[in-house]
């Protein structure tokens, strides 16, 4: 296994004031997945079409600081302005399976706080073609009085589609039109779902009790097949009934069997019969056996609309409604309400007070009330009324009302709701009225106005309530609009005025609403109070910056890279002082991964920080995460992946080499006039049938996945064929410049490697600056060419095919910088080191002992001695 270490150098903080390096957000839509068509469907518009099922894949590609946060929202259909509600909070919208309902205009908005959110869209056409349905209808009317009858039937096709269909009629294998038989007329009928096409058989002949089909085609877009259904038409083709064996309403005890039979009377061919239930499915142990539904130990959830529908594509669906109510009682609530017309909120002798009681019931209007005083029954008086409905309260709510209170009216009241002669339990509930029945009041005890807990621990919010009744307590969120409690719902009742909360997080702090129920208790103002939570949360994540310029950095030779990191703290200022960050760097398949802990002063908002780390391996992608760490202990963590990518700049930097080792190439192109490309290729992709004794097995650095770049002179290639292999543009800002390369020329066949400069000052002018040609061994050599463009230029690699197969030329790290050329320097193991090393020790024996007449320098050197006598 290998193991990658990283030399990671100091932190660089940069300070900002301000907005620092926030930028604001800008988009575009690319688009990828199972796409039929991308095309422009006007100046304005990009039309994506997609067969239903297929994967949509659409990108949006961001930049800005923070790092904008991507919500795709879409549109109804191309002309509506109606958002649907679900959105996607991520920069790749992926929809497996798309549905037809998906299609309409996407809207990709990236928004970051900073400026104008960005907003870009698309519209995806979502193609389908659904199973045609074939319906029959007809018509019979009286001619002549009783003596003759004209019989008119109508054969309606109708489909899905988008594109629109194409019909076809046929009965039998014969296509019909009106222009062959008089006896048919076919046409699309005006205000129908879908596409229609009918085909009407007029004053119905003998001939016409035929097989009929209907095909419908989309002319195969996105490979969509033909679909088509046929329909036999007999002498006794008609429509459904139905009859039911029990009334529309059905009213049942609970735990009883209900079997409910759905019968038909008529249809041919002979319907198929469904039952469904609403609102949703059956219930679970329900069984539907043709007509038959069952529905065993029938309890209170199951009530709702059961629906028999019998279908035979003749006329219309026959449909059956039964409503089954299974009785039922829960939930019962009393009020107190004082004297309403005198504006009271308190029990007071010689005013009126209303005594309410309410269930809710299957079947409500069902229910009955009974009210007791002092464990009797209650007796109706001029001064005490029971009265069922009133306007101000729910439906079949029951109100005992106690005119001009006096002392006597005092004592406990006992409302009993019950469905008579029914198994169901009676529900009750009783009110005590004394001088000590209060209305209530609510506040929050001492020292718990502002709970501060820390995040993940368990949080008790309490408000204490006075009165009595005491009635429930009611709890909201307040400062966050239309905000839900931790339970997921906008309000939650407690009985004992405390809310629990398990394992708190930073979203949770904010401001808490209690106040009084209106049920239970007085039917009164509601009273209230707040509770501040405040959660101590660890540190927000950090927010890499991604608009770095030139954040990656080659190193000639050495085949390593350096990548500058940059970031920012989300919400410095909400949370404790960043003390340090937990920075960990892994090689992407690697297991291992160097971990290091970065301090820092205080962050502020806006303050970029920067980390330079190096000795990362080309042509490797590296996976760094980030975690800031206050007080508190960790915090959340942020990552992003490290891809390898040339630069792609002006040579102004002197670590500005191109190793070859991104797909960009750095910025290179292959000249459209020659004969054949460059290739690039590492020795893990190499063809394990290329030609041997020629070509490197290697790039430069001697790695199997450093990649190089080569020209294959295997067939068809023919002697004299070049490949040209185009630079980026350079904006001449120097005299001299020195363009360095490696070459490996190997091969009996081997042409020539050629280094042109195209300058760009008066048009395109290409000049030799370097020129190789045959064999030089099975070596990477390295040649270095000065070269003085007098305005912006290009450089140009040309590789010439030899006479055979058998030379095959590659280049690799090439390196465009200021200045002069360095000079050439010798190799200690090759002849002419050897060759030099000899011509100065004869130099030096003849200073220091003469010139020896018989002797001569070595090889061809022509030597000049000059002796200086001090």
């Amino acid at each position: 296994m290998e193991v990658t270490c990283l030399l990671l150098l100091a932190l660089i903080p940069f300070h900002c004031r301000g907005q620092g390096v926030y930028a604001p957000a800008q988009a575009q839509i690319m688009h990828a997945g199972q796409a039929c068509v991308v095309k422009e469907d006007n100046i304005s518009e990009r039309v994506y079409t997609i067969r239903e099922g297929d994967t949509l894949v659409l990108q949006c590609l961001v930049t800005g600081h923070p790092r904008p946060q991507v919500r795709w929202t879409k549109t109804a259909g191309s002309a509506s302005d109606k958002f649907q509600e679900t959105s996607v909070f991520n920069e790749t919208l992926r929809i497996e399976r798309i549905a037809r309902t998906q299609g309409g205009r996407y809207y990709c908005k990236a928004e970051n706080g900073v400026g104008v959110p960005a907003i870009k869209s698309i519209r995806v056409d979502v193609q389908y073609l659904d199973e045609p349905v074939l319906t029959v209808h007809q018509t019979v009317s009286d001619v002549r009085g009783n003596f003759y009858q004209e019989k008119t039937v109508f054969l309606r096709c109708t489909v899905n589609s988008n594109p629109p269909a194409r019909f076809i009629w046929k009965r039998g294998s014969d296509t019909l039109s009106h222009s062959q038989d008089n006896g048919v007329d076919i046409y699309e009928p005006l205000y129908t779902q879908g596409e229609t096409k009918v085909l009407k058989l007029k004053n119905l002949r003998p001939q016409d009790y035929a097989s009929y089909s209907c095909q419908v085609s989309v002319r195969n877009v996105c490979g969509i097949p033909d679909k088509a259904v046929s329909f036999q038409l007999t002498n006794t083709t008609a429509p459904p009934a139905l009859k039911l064996s029990v009334n529309e309403t059905l009213v049942v005890n609970p735990g009883e069997n209900v079997t409910v039979q759905c019968l038909l009377t008529g249809g041919d061919p002979l319907p198929q019969l469904q039952w469904s239930h609403g609102p949703g499915p059956l219930p679970l142990g329900a069984l539907a056996q043709g007509g038959t539904l069952s529905i065993p130990s029938v309890q209170a959830r199951d009530s709702g609309y059961y629906n028999c529908t019998a279908t035979n594509n003749v006329g219309n669906p026959a449909k059956k409604t039964v409503n089954l109510l299974v009785r039922s009682m829960k939930n019962a609530t009393f009020q107190i309400t004082p004297d309403v017309i005198k504006e009271s909120e308190n029990i007071q002798l010689g005013q009126d007070l209303k005594l309410s009681c309410h269930v809710d019931a299957v079947p409500q209007e069902k229910v009955t009330y009974q009210w007791f005083k002092n464990g009797k029954p209650a007796r109706m008086s001029k001064r005490l009324l029971v009265t069922r409905n009133d306007p101000e309260l729910p439906a079949v709510t029951s109100s005992l009302e106690l005119i001009d209170l006096h002392f006597s009216d005092y004592g406990t009241y006992l409302c009993v709701a019950s469905f008579p002669g029914a198994p169901v339990p009676d529900l009750s509930v009783e009110v005590n009225i004394s001088s000590e029945t209060v209305p209530p009041t609510i506040s929050v005890p001492k020292g718990r106005a502002v709970v501060t807990v820390r995040e993940g621990s368990p949080a008790e919010l309490q408000c204490e309530v006075r009165g009595k009744p005491r009635p429930p307590v009611l709890w909201s969120r307040v400062d966050k609009e239309a905000a839900l409690l931790p339970s997921g719902l906008p309000l939650e009742e407690t009985p004992d005025g405390k809310l629990r909360l398990e394992r708190v997080s930073r979203d949770m702090s904010g401001t808490y609403r209690c106040q009084t129920a209106r049920y239970n208790g007085f039917n009164v103002r509601q009273r209230e109070a707040q509770v501040q939570l405040n959660v101590q949360s660890k540190a927000y994540s950090p927010e890499f910056y991604f608009d770095t310029p030139n954040p990656t950095r080659s190193h000639k030779l050495s085949k390593n890279y350096s990548y500058v990191l940059q970031w920012t703290q989300r919400e410095p200022d909400a949370v404790d002082p960043v003390l340090n960050y937990r920075l960990s760097v892994r090689q992407l398949n690697q297991h291992n991964a160097l971990v290091k802990a970065i301090p820092v002063r205080r962050v502020e908002k806006g303050q970029l920080l920067e980390y330079i780390l190096t000795d990362l391996r080309v042509p490797h992608s590296y996976e760094v995460r980030l975690t800031p760490y206050t007080t508190f202990g960790a915090g959340d963590m942020a990552s992003r992946i490290i891809h390898y990518t040339e630069p792609i700049s002006s040579p102004n930097l002197s670590d500005n080499t191109c190793h070859f080792e991104d797909e960009k190439i750095c910025g290179y192109t292959q000249d459209l006039t020659d004969n054949f490309d460059w290739t690039r290729q590492n020795a893990l992709t190499q063809n394990p049938k290329r030609s041997p004794n020629t070509g490197p097995p290697t790039d430069i650095s001697g790695t199997p996945e450093g990649y190089y770049m080569f020209i294959e002179t295997s067939r068809p290639r023919e002697l004299g064929d070049r490949a040209r292999l185009v630079s980026p543009l350079y904006n001449a800002s120097a005299k001299f410049y020195c363009v360095s390369f490696f070459y490996h020329m190997y091969g009996k066949h081997i042409g020539s490697l050629n280094l042109l400069v195209r300058s760009r000052s008066k048009g395109a002018l290409d000049t030799h600056a370097w020129s190789l040609s045959g064999n030089k061994g099975n070596v990477w050599q390295q040649a270095h060419v000065p070269i003085n463009p007098s305005g912006p230029f290009q450089i140009i690699f040309e590789g010439v095919r030899g006479s055979g197969y058998l030379g095959d030329i590659a280049i690799d790290d090439v390196t465009l910088k200021k200045g002069e050329c360095p000079r050439k320097q010798m190799d200690p193991n090759k002849g002419e080191w050897r060759e030099l090393s000899k011509v100065l020790a004869w130099v030096h024996h003849s200073c220091h002992v003469g010139p020896a007449s018989h002797q001569s320098p070595p090889g061809n050197t022509v030597v000049t001695v000059v002796t200086v006598t001090r």
